[in-house]
């Protein structure tokens, strides 16, 4: 069974950039449709981004959209989110997640995601 792993999150100050991580254990012949979603405490888990199994599309959510990049490197089994012009309310556990039955529709319900990482810590302080 896959296993997904993010790293890159950590404290910055508004305005600023990071670029998250998510490596998978695992490559798949087929490389299916990864995503991106977030979770604030006491907040319900939401949709940030998606990207297709060849990396030629993409969705994101509008509160990120012209901030936030989802890239893919398939050789590497290895997502990405690079986020620009943090705002303190992207603060939230963020987590990569795997759509293994679909390589090109993108969704952004939580429920059709079957593969998720444990989560990283990113706080932008203002």
């Amino acid at each position: 069974q896959v296993q997904l792993v993010e790293s890159g999150g950590g404290l910055v100050q508004a305005g600023g950039s990071l670029r998250l991580s998510c490596a998978a254990s695992l490559r798949t012949s087929a490389p299916y449709v990864m995503g991106w979603f977030r979770q604030a405490p006491g907040k319900e888990r939401e949709f940030v981004g998606a990207i297709s199994g060849d990396g030629g599309s993409t969705s994101y959510a509008d509160s990120v959209k012209g901030r936030f990049t989802i890239s893919r490197d398939n050789a590497k089994n290895t997502e990405y989110l690079q986020m620009n012009s943090l705002k303190p309310e992207d603060t939230a556990v963020y987590y990569c997640a795997g759509d293994p039955f679909s390589s090109s529709r993108l969704r952004i319900r939580v429920q059709d995601y079957g593969v998720w990482g444990q989560g990283t810590q990113v706080t932008v302080s203002s």
